[in-house]
């Protein structure tokens, strides 16, 4: 989950990590500005239509926001050439990614329930950073949804700095920091739908470099092989494209870190998990969690973000589709529940994306990512030979999927 950094689950600027001339950086913040109020308008219309109280048409508000989005891209245009990563275009590509995956899931929900809005900001201080946090409950195909960005700067406290030296980051308790984040988790109705946790994230603290991480996985609560496969193959595509390692060393990442120990099970069937990547090389020697001895290559990971995050839809929409209409009972269901009960246990006694958010971090924004119901029982194991059993003999031993 980190989360809102509940999933993994979420900073001020600092100029030496990127080669941007100023009027990049201005032109580059122009554009994000008014696309993210251009978007953070139409979202509050969707979830209320009546704030359209000063006479102007849905019409005539996205027609002047269009223009003031062309006016902008046509500025910056004009002061940007090839333009090297900067904290405001990742924090635009959160802002927009989150918009179109709320219209696809609510789409693919069916229900006809929206993904509400909820835009907060962090502390008093508008430059502390700033929350969207959206959320669809009570649907057809999703019984809970959210999908969060957060934008976090502000000074890291010693335990924060402690943690992440601890991780090989020489930090200092004080130092400016930016984070940015895109989470979802997704919890089906159906018992037969597996859930959807994913993220990307970035993260640079003044006077050292950036770092990226994120991930995909699925939780089910019945095993289907071939969509633990179809899942496994589309992420192993996008990283085979970037170094021939990835792919393996990130779902060894994932299945290590989805690991609850009192259980002795991992949480799910797997997926992709990185973190502290920086740059990737094109031999064995590259980790899905740093250690590359490479210059870094901020732009070249970013692409590979990227790709990850506009992958999310397409490598679970196709599978939850083909399982939403099984038919299942109250057994089913108790059984989700208890699942469940394994992802909250996960998350609040594991995540580290859950630890990082509750520093400081907005309690709400954090927990959205809980299952809406849970169950715990006794001393509950499976029946032999059924297929929970199944499901927790592949929890109790990870397989390859490719």
């Amino acid at each position: 989950m980190g989360t809102t950094l509940a999933l993994h689950s979420p900073l001020a600027p600092t100029s030496h990590h990127f080669s941007s001339s100023f009027s990049l950086r201005n032109g580059r913040r122009l554009l994000r500005n008014v696309s993210i109020q251009s978007y953070i308008w139409t979202s509050k219309l969707q979830a209320q239509p009546g704030l359209l109280s000063d006479g102007f048409s849905l019409k005539e508000r996205a027609t002047s926001s269009g223009v003031a989005v062309k006016c902008a891209q046509e500025k910056a245009a004009a002061t940007v050439s090839r333009p090297a990563f900067t904290q405001e275009e990742f924090e635009a590509f959160l802002v927009n990614l989150q918009s179109s995956i709320c219209d696809e899931a609510a789409t693919a929900d069916g229900s006809g329930k929206m993904f509400g809005f909820d835009k907060w900001q962090r502390g008093a201080d508008p430059s502390n950073g700033y929350g969207i946090t959206r959320v669809l409950e009570g649907g057809d195909l999703l019984e809970k949804a959210a999908a969060n960005v957060s934008i976090v700067r502000g000074s890291l406290s010693e335990a924060r700095a402690k943690a992440m030296s601890a991780r090989g980051r020489g930090v200092e308790a004080g130092a400016s920091y930016f984070a940015g984040a895109l989470s979802l988790v997704f919890h089906p109705r159906n018992p037969y739908v597996p859930t959807f946790r994913s993220d990307i994230r970035y993260f640079v603290v003044e006077g050292s470099q950036g770092w990226f991480g994120g991930g995909a996985d699925l939780t089910p609560c019945y095993l289907f092989e071939e969509d633990a496969r179809s899942f496994h193959a589309f992420y192993k595509s996008i990283c085979d494209k970037y170094s021939p390692s990835l792919y393996e060393e990130s779902k060894a990442a994932c299945d290590a870190y989805f690991y609850i120990p009192a259980r002795k099970e991992h949480r799910g069937t797997g997926g992709i998990f990185f973190d502290d990547l920086e740059t990737f090389q094109k031999d064995s020697d590259q980790t899905a969690n740093g250690g590359a001895s490479e210059e870094p290559d901020t732009d070249a990971v970013f692409a590979f973000v990227r790709d990850v995050a506009q992958g999310f839809m397409p490598s679970y929409l196709p599978l939850a589709n083909r399982r939403r209409t099984i038919a299942h009972g109250e057994a089913e269901r108790q059984w989700q529940l208890l699942r469940r009960g394994r992802y909250l246990e996960f998350n609040l006694l594991y995540d580290r994306g859950v630890k990082f958010g509750l520093d400081g971090g907005r309690i709400e924004s954090i927990m959205v990512s809980a299952p809406p119901l849970v169950a715990w029982k006794y001393d509950v194991a499976p029946e032999p030979g059924s297929r929970e059993a199944e499901l927790v003999k592949i929890l109790q031993n990870p397989r390859s999927w490719t």
